[in-house]
């Protein structure tokens, strides 16, 4: 079914799923706030899209940098922009969204719960449905102004929906644009999906000086040695205990199946991702988004998730010190704790609850 998709964010993922979904078929608008470096596309009306299958350009039904212009009828509203991005995508979406219209954030580090409350402070009273997953659907990077290369698309994409009463709804709306998607309950099941702040922080924290001393470094070629990899895996634990603490069941996509077989979500991906060398970059150890976004928001949550629910979680703690020890502050309260989102003082049943009917 060809559908209305509003995609927000002008970053590797925004793209790539631009061009995915419309060369799918599906009325793609493309949103993006800088209008300048939007301009290319607009001038070509297309995306040149880099896969496997070779190389095209794939036309879209608008790019703007109008929000309300790209939200205008959209049944489905992608969000693959970073967590950072969040917040101002709210204030500026809430004015314009409808009843019916289901939003969906790959991944969100809880970013359903948040800006649904975002969204209602603004004045928002549409009836709609959030959902996030635990990857983005892709593993890709742009190539140039327009261009952007697809490594691999993902086989599996557990989403929990906020609220979760509406998971159905969601899910259906979703599956048309992206058929790997499966429920896994409500938003914190979703945000507890998310791999990047469990992949990413040991990677940056154990790669800190050759990050620092080399023009480019890869963190998951070279950078993913036996002891990061146990540091990671121990981490993904900690996770899974969060998760099991709140009553969430299997499966729960352990992160070790990302490099030992073809069980997650991207399937065997890793070789892959090294192979395509986009990886091999210039990693700025303070103003990256595996610290800014995975670090001081995805990190900072799993931990106080784990303090809230009362599990023992050392690597989440001690990797959260050491990235604030550089950057000079305590990052265990950061802006998506459950203490700094006011859900500390609630009991499991009365989180739940909320999750289930919203707020």
């Amino acid at each position: 079914m060809v559908m209305k998709i509003a995609i927000l964010g002008g970053g590797h993922g925004c793209y790539a799923a631009a061009a995915d979904l419309s060369e799918a078929g599906h009325e793609v608008r493309l949103w993006r706030r800088d209008a300048a470096a939007l301009q290319v596309v607009r001038q070509a009306g297309a995306v040149t899209l880099k896969d496997s299958g070779g190389v095209r350009e794939v036309p879209l039904a608008l790019a703007t940098a109008d929000i309300a212009e790209a939200l205008r009828g959209a049944a489905l509203v992608v969000i693959p922009s970073p967590a950072v991005a969040q917040e101002d995508i709210a204030r500026l979406m809430a004015p314009h969204l409808v009843d019916g219209q289901v939003v969906f954030l790959p991944p969100g580090t809880f970013g359903s719960f948040v800006m649904a409350r975002l969204v209602r402070g603004a004045g928002s009273r549409a009836d709609v449905a959030w959902a996030e997953t635990g990857t983005l659907p892709y593993l890709a990077r742009k190539h140039g102004a327009r261009a952007v290369n697809i490594t691999v698309r993902a086989l599996r994409l557990p989403t929990g929906v906020y609220p979760a009463r509406k998971e159905q709804q969601a899910l259906e709306v979703i599956r048309q644009a992206y058929p790997a998607v499966h429920g896994c309950g409500d938003a914190l099941s979703g945000a507890l999906m998310n791999a990047g702040p469990v992949i990413h922080p040991p990677l940056m924290v154990m790669n800190a000086a050759p990050l620092q001393h080399f023009e480019r470094w890869d963190i998951h070629g070279e950078g993913t040695q036996r002891a990061v990899r146990e540091v990671t895996d121990r981490l993904d634990l900690e996770r899974i205990a969060v998760r099991e603490a709140f009553g969430y069941g299997a499966p729960h996509y352990p992160l070790a199946d990302h490099y030992n077989n073809d069980r997650w979500m991207y399937g065997d991906a890793h070789k892959k991702l090294v192979k395509s060398g986009d990886w091999r970059e210039n990693i700025d150890l303070y103003t990256h988004r595996y610290i800014t976004e995975d670090t001081e928001l995805g990190l900072a949550f799993l931990a106080s998730a784990a303090r809230f629910a009362g599990v023992d979680a050392p690597i989440a703690h001690g990797l959260l010190a050491i990235v604030g020890g550089f950057l000079g502050r305590d990052l265990r309260r950061g802006p998506r704790s459950f203490e700094a989102l006011a859900l500390d003082a609630l009991g499991t049943p009365e989180l739940l609850r909320r999750l289930h009917h919203g707020e």
